[in-house]
């Protein structure tokens, strides 16, 4: 079944919908210039509140590799998501300092982006339009197989969340596009969980 990552949680009110909803991940974003930054301060509050059964995500660009690794090691996040230029060396680095996974996130432009990826030493890559944030979706006619578990992301909503699901991924993730007015909707969380396990319950179902 396709796994449901809710990004950019700002609030404690962001959290008590989850709980209710239960994507299995969310995303604490940590770059400043980003309107959804959080603080490590409030990422820790957030996370004492947040479900066990939800993953926590720290959504960093170009942070220094000590700062993701204290975040990792202090439990305050699951697993680190890189959008900014960090190197294999700085992904292992991690890795080995904190034993937990990583998320390389991939810039999507032309299909010679995906194989190239495929020797990351990160756990997951997550293909996106441009730096992420964006709110926009890139040419899913670019997506080829990829031997890695991905993360599809970049303007995914209700109206485009079918054929998204058709695209293999391994999670889809969503900010923007369960939000009004820049805010988390708890009507769309709960309609876009709904969609994502209905779909994927049939697509099962079908195989069978």
């Amino acid at each position: 079944m396709t796994k449901i990552k809710i990004c950019g949680l700002t609030s404690i009110d962001d959290i008590l919908t989850v709980n209710e909803y239960q994507p299995d991940y969310v995303g604490f974003v940590f770059a400043k210039k980003s309107r959804r930054f959080i603080s490590a301060k409030q990422a820790a509050r957030f996370k004492q509140h947040l479900s066990k059964q939800i993953t926590a995500v720290g959504v960093f660009v170009n942070e220094p590799k000590e700062r993701v690794a204290e975040l990792l090691n202090q439990n305050i996040i699951q697993i680190a998501q890189l959008h900014g230029n960090e190197t294999d060396q700085e992904i292992v680095w991690i890795k080995q300092q904190t034993e937990k996974p990583v998320i390389k996130a991939v810039s999507m432009h032309r299909k010679d982006d995906i194989p190239y990826w495929q020797k990351s030493s990160a756990d997951y890559l997550l293909f996106d339009n441009g730096t992420g944030g964006t709110g926009m979706a890139f040419d899913w006619n670019l997506l080829t197989e990829s031997e890695k578990p991905y993360f599809l992301a970049g303007g995914i909503h209700s109206g485009n969340l079918a054929k998204a699901l058709t695209k293999d991924a391994y999670a889809i993730d969503l900010s923007s596009g369960v939000e009004t007015n820049g805010t988390k909707d708890p009507d769309k969380i709960a309609e876009i969980i709904r969609m994502v396990r209905g779909m994927s319950a049939n697509k099962a179902n079908s195989l069978i």
